[in-house]
């Protein structure tokens, strides 16, 4: 963390931080109305756009996928807001419209929900790592590999892996079978069987539409391109040059909020198809806030703007960061895991 930060947000005031941004909890019907309409319209009209494409050639297919799948993101992260109940000012409503939604982003609500709470109870933990997620190995760990668990792990952490094949594997097979989730009953089965029966009554319904060649051409590379596009939010994140963890002596909740949470400080056009999800810190100290609030709260506490912040142009290069380094406190690439060695 950088000295400013230090500074600007002592390290007592997280929690009494947290405290006073509850008043930005309030959430608002019509606004979040308007928002998932606005939303969803744009999805189904670009769909549409891209269905009409193809008579003119698969490349303008392919450019209308980029802004359908800037779109399908942001209902996703609508779906995210209703899973902390910040969405809707109603239990029912955040929770129904998150199971709907789980169909259209192919993401089981009730399993993901239970999932994501546990991230937001350990994030910056190096204790109680591996649910909900990236799989990030200290130093020393790394070293206690053999040649092949090495191997598998550097491959892991490739970007062609982690961002392509890792988040088609996420959304399109591990979030079919919540394998490793019976210790949490039979809620997180029936979510998911739920919403596969769901996707698979949509698409059907799609493909006699428009026919099956129709249907994959075009929701396909959305799919894919909305998959990697969100992974790559979560890993920057909570992946970034001044990241803090720590172990369970040291850790708190609010503490982490600030410190192992990211401002991904994004183009405006950015922040809107992205809902705002770059005030990470700021979500993770207090995640009952709407995201449609969360530009209020670094207008009112602008200390907040520059604590964690990374730009797009700062978050490339974010990816050679593999493993933590507990001598360090850091992040650290192979190359400079090699070198201390």
């Amino acid at each position: 963390m950088s000295t400013e930060s230090q500074l600007q947000v002592p390290a007592a005031a997280p929690r009494s931080l947290a405290q006073d941004l509850s008043r930005y909890r309030n959430a608002n019907w019509s606004r979040a109305t308007f928002e998932l309409a606005v939303t969803a319209g744009l999805l189904i009209a670009s769909w549409v756009a891209m269905w009409f494409s193809l008579g003119v050639g698969y490349w303008l297919t392919l450019l209308l996928a980029v802004p359908a799948a800037g779109f399908l993101v942001r209902l996703f992260m609508i779906q995210h807001d209703c899973g902390h109940g910040a969405f809707f000012p109603n239990r029912l409503a955040n929770d129904w419209t998150g199971r709907i939604l789980g169909m259209f982003t192919f993401t089981p609500y009730d399993y993901w929900k239970r999932n994501h709470t546990i991230h937001h109870a350990t994030s910056g933990n190096l204790d109680r790592r591996g649910t909900g997620d990236i799989l990030t190995l200290t130093v020393a760990e790394y070293r206690l590999r053999s040649a092949w668990g090495r191997f598998c792990y550097r491959a892991y952490r490739h970007p062609l892996v982690l961002f392509g094949i890792g988040p088609a594997f996420l959304f399109f097979l591990q979030h079919r079978v919540p394998v490793g989730q019976m210790r949490a009953g039979l809620r997180p089965w029936i979510s998911t069987i739920a919403t596969n029966a769901g996707i698979a009554l949509l698409a059907a319904a799609m493909i006699w539409l428009v026919g099956s060649g129709a249907f994959f051409a075009v929701h396909l590379p959305v799919m894919l391109m909305a998959a990697s596009i969100g992974v790559w939010l979560f890993y920057v994140q909570h992946q970034f040059e001044r990241v803090e963890w720590s172990r369970d002596g040291t850790w708190t909740l609010h503490g982490a909020a600030l410190a192992g949470s990211s401002h991904y400080d994004l183009p405006m056009v950015l922040r809107w198809f992205t809902a705002n999800i770059g005030v990470h810190h700021v979500h993770h100290l207090s995640s009952r806030i709407p995201f449609y609030r969360l530009r209020a709260v670094l207008r009112d506490h602008p200390q907040l703007r520059g604590f964690g912040r990374v730009t797009l142009a700062q978050s490339l290069g974010t990816v050679r960061l593999a493993l933590w380094d507990e001598a360090k406190q850091a992040l650290v690439s192979f190359r400079e895991e090699r070198g201390n060695s």
